[in-house]
This record gives structure tokens, sequence and C-alpha cells, in this order.
């Protein structure tokens, strides 16, 4: 019993360290490699699990912010746009789930649920990605066409989505935000 206890002593850190190097070189994969890590591998409930990978990427996406931040690889007006639909949709999400008085097996179902969906979108958004980027090359191409004029409200509407669905499942900002920046600002380097 004894050196069960120290074996998992050992792996939640080390889970963290792997999760943390992997989101520190990529940028992605930090919800959608621990919070299935926490529910599949550790047991921990599906909203447990969601709340704790949250403040979890809070802290180490911070320092990889802060980072990029400093060598100017940060593209502050379209943080604020991503920032103008995803706040205010993270908070509605979560206003509105604690005030529908949803039962536990429900609330249950809709986190794994939308973890699975959050998760097949992630993979296609990671296979698929130099091929959603091409296209958006190409497009980027046609100056003043409907993309272009409108290009700051999808953004913000791109920020709504990410919020929602990090706020039910904390995946998608890293794999899908990535891929969403790829095909709106394909000038963007990586």
């Amino acid at each position: 019993m004894r050196a069960m206890e120290t074996l998992l002593g050992w792996i939640y850190p080390l889970s963290g360290f792997v999760v943390g190097l992997i989101v520190g070189l990529t940028g992605v994969g930090g919800g959608s490699l621990m919070t299935p890590l926490l529910v599949l591998a550790f047991g921990v409930a599906p909203a447990t699990a969601v709340g704790t990978d949250l403040l979890y990427a809070a802290l180490t996406k911070a320092g990889g912010s802060i980072a990029h931040a400093r060598h100017g690889t940060v593209n502050w007006r379209i943080v604020g746009l991503l920032a103008a639909g995803s706040v205010p949709a993270a908070m509605v999400t979560a206003l509105m789930l604690k005030s529908l008085g949803i039962s536990s097996d429900v609330l249950r179902s809709l986190l794994t649920t939308t973890l699975g969906v959050a998760l097949l979108l992630t993979a296609g958004a990671i296979i698929f990605r130099r091929s959603v980027q091409a296209l958006a090359q190409r497009q980027a191409r046609q100056r003043g066409g409907w993309r272009e004029r409108h290009l700051s409200a999808i953004t913000v509407a791109v920020g709504v989505l990410l919020g929602v669905l990090v706020t039910i499942s904390s995946v998608g900002a890293g794999a899908l935000g990535t891929v969403a920046l790829f095909f709106l600002y394909p000038q963007l380097s990586t």
C-alpha cells in the first residue's frame, strides 16, 4: 500500500511535467492531454478534471505567455479580439451551467460528451493543420473579399466558440485556437 502511494506521489508531478513540457514546446495539448489523463488514468470526476485542468493550464501557459510577450511574438490585437469573445462566453457558459441546476449525472454526461467532441476536433485540427493553412494562404491572396472585411468579427466569434468549449471541456484553446489562427491569419509566423 505504501509503495503504491509513493508511486502515485511521483506519477502526478511527472504527468504534469510531461504535459507542461509539451505545452511549452508547442502551445497545444494541455487540455487534450491533461483532462483525459485525469479522467481515464487517475479516475478523477470529469467536472473536477476540467476545473483542475483549467487552473493547471492557466499556470503553465502563463510562463509561456510571458516568454512570448518578451520576445515580441504576441499579436495583442488578435489576443484582444479573441478575448472579447471568449471571456464573456466563458462567463455566460459557467453561469448558465450553474443556474440551470443540472443534476450531477447530466453534467457528467455533458462534460464527457463535450470532452470527446473537443478531442476529436482537436485531433482533426492537428491532422489537417497544414491543409487548413494552405487553404487560408490561397484565400488570403484574394484581397477585398468577405473574409478580409469581416476578419475581426470572425475572430471574436472564434473566441466565443473557444470560450464555450474550453469552459465545458477544458480542451480546444491550444490546438483548435492555433488552427483557427493559422486559417484566419496565415501571414502570422508559427
